[in-house]
């Protein structure tokens, strides 16, 4: 059965401040999801947290960017934000940015990520859920999940994944896509995915039929909104088994931390910690950043799960990794490189420091120094 597998998610308000989520705000999105499967709209739905975030997984055989499904979730994260406000929760309806719904969520704040296949005899699918973070968190893992034999040893050992897969990349300031073949063009996809301030992996398919393998949400609310409003709290599908990754090399790149952007405030750097649902809620300067991972079966369209698949004492050494790195973060301060460069920081209140002060700003006559990114010192042809 070929069915479509939507997660789309939203900050509406934080309990207490941006660490977690009220049961009271969960039960009404809950109430619009299962109302969503009653009505026969949906196959199925499941309600899942990440620190202040919500994010209902559906499926249906509707396909993607369905105006009736994305307009299900933008109804529910809107009731939400009305039991939000009533308990002054901090952000209320913070990622909900037009007046009105309008065709699909996409543009108006909430994340989205979808993938539309043929359902196969078994179905393990991994919804990825991070808090605290931006959609370039997941190009770490996309690669070494799909790129790397060090990695994932289905790559090599496998033949049904020997072919490789490619990369879907999206520059997130210009809305153009490149695809990118692995292993032939592995070196070219790591020129932009390595350069996470702008490029975002938001799909891999697999190269011998052209299979989903991952989709992921790439909206940023900041260049939606023109002004900081909250960080993106991605999410990412990941199918698993039979000529995709194992489960256990999906969730493989999480045991050893990397570095991503948000944190505080969305201006900082800092280390993305593997938890358990229940530890899902940052609370140490807002963070650190956090994921989860939902593990679930699909069966006729049904969601087997969710299996708390970082509730695991094998991540624990990541998680200590992840309290030394943010400790050794945290002696940087206001200072770089823990706070974000000047170009990630465009957004936040920095313009406004600027501004007030550019008349206090004087010419001492030494040679001008062009800003990053404006094409002086690019490599020559």
């Amino acid at each position: 059965m070929k069915i479509t597998v939507s997660v789309i998610k939203a900050d509406i308000g934080g309990f207490v401040g941006h660490s977690s989520t009220h049961p009271e705000v969960v039960a009404k999105v809950k109430e619009y999801a299962e109302a969503g499967c009653e009505k026969g709209l949906l196959l199925d739905a499941s309600v899942i947290t990440c620190g202040d975030d919500i994010a209902i997984v559906m499926t249906h055989t509707k396909g993607k960017d369905n105006e009736e499904v994305h307009k299900l979730a933008w109804d529910a994260f809107v009731a939400g934000t009305e039991v939000a406000k009533k308990l002054k929760l901090y952000g209320a309806g913070q990622d909900l940015l037009a007046d009105a719904f309008s065709g699909n969520v996409k543009g108006m704040g909430p994340g989205v990520a979808e993938m539309e296949f043929e359902e196969r005899k078994s179905e393990p699918i991994i919804v990825f859920f991070a808090d605290k973070t931006s959609p370039s968190a997941w190009n770490l893992p996309l690669y070494e999940m799909f790129a790397d034999p060090m990695n994932t040893a289905g790559l090599v050992i496998d033949p049904s994944m020997h072919d490789g897969f490619s990369f879907e990349v999206m520059d997130v300031y210009s809305g153009k896509v490149v695809k990118l073949e692995t292993p032939r063009e592995l070196y070219d996809l790591l020129v932009f995915i390595g350069a996470t301030s702008r490029y975002v992996v938001r799909a891999v398919y697999r190269n011998r039929d052209g299979e989903i393998a991952a989709a992921a949400s790439t909206q940023k609310l900041s260049l939606m909104a023109g002004r900081y409003v909250g960080k993106d709290d991605p999410v990412l599908i990941v199918r698993a088994q039979s000529g995709f990754p194992a489960v256990g090399e999906v969730l493989e790149p999480f045991a050893r931390p990397w570095l991503v952007e948000g944190w505080m405030r969305g201006s900082h750097t800092g280390p993305l910690m593997p938890v358990s649902f229940k530890e899902a809620k940052p609370t140490r300067f807002d963070g650190p950043p956090r994921v989860i991972a939902a593990g679930y079966q699909i069966c006729e369209g049904k969601l087997i799960g969710p299996n708390d698949l970082f509730d695991d004492p094998a991540f624990d050494d990541a998680r200590n990794r992840c309290a030394i790195l943010a400790n050794q973060l945290r002696r940087q301060g206001i200072f770089e490189p823990h706070r974000l460069p000047p170009e990630e920081m465009e957004y936040t209140t920095l313009p406004k420091v600027l501004e007030k002060l550019k008349d206090r700003f004087v010419d001492v006559g030494e040679p001008e120094a062009k800003a990053p990114g404006s094409g002086e010192g690019e490599i020559a042809e």
